[in-house]
């Protein structure tokens, strides 16, 4: 609990033990002098509410008259005016409970946002001259190398050079279960070192690390208000002077009419004690903010409330396929062989592609590890190899060449008919032919990995109401029909330029419903004209994704494409409870308010339009926080 959260709690309960004396006063000595009784009614004010005195006439000095704490000294300095002393103090002191119970629900909706700020890193361990220095992770120079040990949180982005060790993206992703890293893996800053020490390259300075970014991201979330928060903050600009004037007429005319001061009077005091509008401008920005929380907690990036009520009314999703749909990694789905072992294959394969840092050179000795074909595969020499542009790779092994590659290069090596048999049967991907000498081996087939939640984004997509899904793509309109089967997406478009992307989100713009809003999903690197263009544009970011955090509204830190409906599910619940606040509180004290224009509702009552209204808004809005 915060400083100034305790000190007005001392101050609440100091004012009820002191306003509990007055009250067994009052009961036990009846004839006890009314000024005395005053005094000690002052006294008790002041003890709980001298700050909200002194606040309110800060504020009409400034010229900001019109505001709760104006209207509640206005309600209690009349109260006093017309002796009703217990009600005077009362209804300061509950609404110090209230203020109390809000600032509290405040700062639990900010816990978890105050964790991920906890990622911003104190120092970092620089080696320079042969030595470590520990530094401000902002001296840190791109380049420079960086010691961090077990415990330590990784201060900046770079590449390990030196140890191996687990990370905790916790603060991140939201993940539970830790990566494991070696040499040459990237790092990123704001993550946990597990276990072992590690030496990295720095690729970043602190001002352009993902953690810069994503505190900045967080930092200026609160200023992209919803259009709900727009007009309740409008609506209270209004309401209050308005309810002001009326309170003046309540005290004013029937008085004038019947002569009787007091009973007006006092009914006006309680008619401006109930329009309070505390409980709609505190718990509807708090029910947003405990969302952004929430989703904060799933590895789902908010940069604003108006986002995240936007996500609610999505009517037609576009997603991209390469990095959003699949992973936009390589790898071996097929191996085809013809008059030899698959094993044979992949081995000529790898063996010719072992010296390149293609991908799909990669891709190919990755999978040859694995299958661990002969003890050549990691160990055989630099022989003779020869890369030929647009065609492949001819290698020499045991006496005769290799030739890996496409159809050209085949039709160069091969005197037989083997490959003209096979050709047409081939699949979608990237195809590697193998040839050994004049003989056709066979092929082995390298497709981009589909995500493996990303049918379950596609179904939960449709299950909340999603009208129109459709997928946009650069890649081979076979590729792309493949993977829309795959995951059920039967409107797609593919071979396509990043220009042609926006043309197409143009024509869906022209087509959506007014009320609805276009999503648009990509990677963040090749799709910020679309991301830009789309009502909500969500990046699958990943850890280190600059231009996702940077170009997109909603960023999917863990690179999940279901927790983008997990995202519209916080949307929708966060907006029933603002609806139901805003049902609520308006509901009460419309109600309240003409019970006490007619004389059937007490300073009592009031109180319980004001501060009970206000607490049991703040505890729903606080639901917020815990949705799943």
């Amino acid at each position: 609990m915060s400083k100034k959260l305790k000190k007005r709690l001392r101050r609440i309960i100091a004012g009820i033990i002191c306003f509990g004396l007055c009250i067994a006063a009052e009961k036990a000595l009846p004839n006890l002098n009314d000024n005395i009784l005053l005094i000690a009614y002052l006294l008790t004010y002041f003890i709980v509410g001298n700050d909200v005195v002194k606040s309110a006439a800060a504020k009409i000095r400034q010229g900001q008259v019109f505001d709760e704490e104006f209207l509640m000294v206005i309600a209690t300095v009349g109260a006093f005016l017309i002796s009703e002393y217990p009600e005077a103090v009362a209804v300061m002191l509950f609404y110090q409970i209230g203020e109390w119970f809000q600032s509290y629900a405040v700062n639990k909706s900010r816990k978890s946002i105050r964790e991920l700020m906890d990622i911003r890193p104190d120092y970092a361990h620089v080696m320079r001259n042969g030595e470590v220095q520990t530094v401000d992770p902002q001296e840190v120079k791109r380049e420079e190398r960086i010691q961090v040990k077990p415990g330590e949180r990784i201060p900046l982005d770079g590449v390990i050079v030196s140890g191996e060790t687990s990370v905790d993206t916790m603060a991140l992703t939201g993940e539970s279960l830790p990566r494991d890293l070696r040499e040459g893996d990237e790092v990123i800053s704001g993550c946990v070192n597990l276990s072992g020490v590690i030496e990295v390259k720095v690729s970043k300075e602190f001002g352009e690390s993902t953690v810069t970014k994503i505190l900045d991201l967080v930092e200026n979330s609160a200023s992209k208000k919803a259009e709900t928060e727009n007009f309740i903050t409008k609506f209270a600009r209004y309401y209050t002077p308005a309810v002001v004037v009326l309170a003046t007429a309540l005290a004013l005319i029937p008085s004038l009419i019947t002569g009787a001061w007091t009973v007006w009077v006092y009914r006006a005091l309680s008619f401006l004690v109930i329009s309070c509008p505390c409980a709609l401008v505190i718990s509807v920005p708090l029910s947003f903010f405990g969302g952004i929380g929430a989703a904060s907690k799933n590895g789902i990036l908010v940069k604003g409330s108006n986002y995240l009520e936007a996500l609610a009314s999505t009517k037609i999703a576009v997603m991209d396929k390469t990095g959003t749909l699949t992973r936009g990694t390589f790898a071996v789905s097929h191996i085809e062989a013809v008059g030899c072992d698959e094993k044979q294959v992949l081995f000529y394969a790898a063996y010719a592609e072992r010296f390149s840092n293609h991908p799909i050179s990669k891709c190919l000795v990755s999978a040859c590890d694995m299958t661990t074909v002969s003890e050549d595969a990691g160990s055989g020499r630099k022989s003779k190899v020869e890369e030929i542009a647009g065609h492949g790779v001819i290698a020499e092994y045991e006496g005769k060449e290799i030739a890996v590659g496409n159809e050209k290069l085949m039709a160069r090596q091969l005197k037989n008919n083997a490959w003209n048999k096979i050709k047409g049967d081939i699949s979608t991907g990237t195809v590697c032919h193998v040839a050994y000498g004049e003989e056709y081996m066979g092929y082995v087939l390298i497709e981009d990995q589909l995500k493996a939640d990303a049918k379950d984004c596609i179904d939960g997509l449709k299950k909340e109401g999603v009208d129109r899904i459709v997928m946009l793509t650069g890649d081979h309109k076979k590729v792309a029909d493949k993977v829309a089967g795959q995951i059920g997406i039967k409107e797609y478009y593919a071979q396509l330029l990043p220009g042609d992307k926006v043309d197409h989100v143009e024509t869906l713009f022209a087509e959506k419903p007014e009320s609805g809003k276009l999503l648009f999903v990509g990677d963040g690197m090749n799709d910020a004209p679309v991301l830009a263009r789309a009502d909500i544009g969500i990046a699958m970011g990943g850890l280190g994704s600059d231009a996702a955090i940077e170009a997109a509204d909603i960023v999917i830190m863990t690179d999940e494409p279901s927790k983008i409906v997990q995202a519209m599910r916080i949307s929708r619940k966060t907006l029933q409870i603002v609806k139901q606040n805003i049902v609520f509180a308006i509901g009460v004290k419309v109600l309240v308010l003409l019970l006490a224009a007619l004389g059937m509702a007490s300073m009592w009552a009031a109180v319980f339009a004001d501060v009970g209204v206000a607490f049991l808004a703040i505890l729903n809005a606080m639901r917020a926080l815990k949705i799943k």
